[in-house]
């Protein structure tokens, strides 16, 4: 049976997204079935330039037939051609336009069973909402094409250091006691889970001998000290873990939960490896920790979608795309990670 390809949206033109798409597709692609979404006729010279593989480049409708063959090059035309404007390195109509056609033919590609799973390079939100659209970024955007709410999916960092789910992402630090709920809480561990034990069965190529652990941070100092500091670890955090604890994967000793306890401690020993994944109540806590341990490593991924969607940690870097110095390290981390959820070991 023909292996379905891996889908890769470009991102902002005028960023590093399509030169470091091309760069690890191209080298991907010998071993494996790839399909870069955005701007036929640029992609495709631009390849040229870089050196295409011998099986050359399949330029071809992005509503139509995907497939392809390891060793061709596929380039899905999305239909909106990067004009001056969208390639100028800052935001722009033109361009949010037309990297926000590119995920969402991507997206579409994979909900229809066309691609197998879907790698992300960055969007700017605010070009896309110059294009008039509102674009609060790809967790979102993707769960509502995928007719999901915001809450059916957990961003993610997975890095070779630290793997870390976030029970709220974009919203005011004020906000945060409300929002944390035990629903949420409960779908970031289950997800986590999912995810970790997903990854660790395809590097063992069958079910994983190892339990994996997984703390949850307090949202307060000192985890709340019993109360002192606050009360959401024993209203909302700790009965949602005792939830969680009823899942199979933690039922059946595959996945083991430990907490909640202070994120300082869940981080520390994260970072030691004697933890094998966190649940962090919030954005930054679990940024932070992420870009200092795994830097340029760590693959931003969205959970709970019909599809394995991964993405690079880093923004558009519209300097580097205009000085030349686009790094492919987040990019080809992120497409491995896709390939390994894929069940793809290349």
């Amino acid at each position: 049976m023909t292996t379905l390809p891996l889908a890769i949206s470009t991102g902002d033109p005028g960023g590093v997204g399509p030169e470091i798409s091309l760069r690890v597709a191209l080298s991907a692609c010998a071993q494996d079935r790839i399909v870069l979404f955005g701007d036929g006729a640029w992609l495709g010279r631009r390849a040229r330039e870089l050196g295409a593989l011998d099986g050359g480049i399949a330029v071809v409708p992005a509503q139509g037939d995907l497939a392809t063959r390891e060793g061709v090059l596929a380039i899905a035309d999305v239909g909106a051609p990067w004009g001056a404007q969208a390639l100028a390195h800052q935001a722009s109509a033109s361009g949010g336009f037309a990297q926000l056609r590119a995920i969402d033919l991507a997206a579409a590609a994979a909900l229809t069973g066309r691609v197998r799973g879907l790698v992300t390079a960055p969007m700017s939100k605010a070009a896309v909402n110059l294009a008039g659209h509102e674009f609060m970024g790809h967790t979102e955007h993707l769960a509502r094409a995928a007719k999901l709410r915001d809450d059916d999916v957990t961003m993610m960092f997975l890095g070779p250091r630290l793997r870390v789910a976030l029970v709220t992402t974009h919203l005011a630090v004020a906000d945060l006691p409300a929002e944390i709920t035990a629903p949420r809480v409960r779908r970031s561990i289950v997800h986590l889970a999912e995810a970790l034990v997903r990854e660790a069965d395809a590097a063992a190529a069958g079910a994983s001998a190892r339990p994996i652990v997984l703390v949850v941070t307090g949202l307060n100092p000192h985890a709340g000290e019993s109360g002192l500091f606050g009360d959401e670890e024993i209203r909302v955090i700790e009965p949602a873990m005792r939830e969680a604890s009823t899942h199979a994967l933690i039922r059946s000793g595959r996945v083991v939960l430990r907490g909640a306890m202070p994120a300082e401690t869940a981080f520390r020993q994260a970072s030691a490896g004697t933890v094998d994944g966190v649940v962090a109540m919030m954005h930054d806590q679990a940024t932070i920790a992420s870009k200092l341990l795994d830097w340029g490593e760590a693959v931003n991924v969205t959970w709970g979608l019909p599809f394995v969607r991964t993405s690079v940690d880093h923004g558009v870097a519209y300097d580097a795309a205009e000085s030349g110095a686009a790094d492919v390290t987040g990019m080809r981390s992120a497409l491995r990670l896709a390939q390994r959820l894929t069940a793809r070991n290349v």
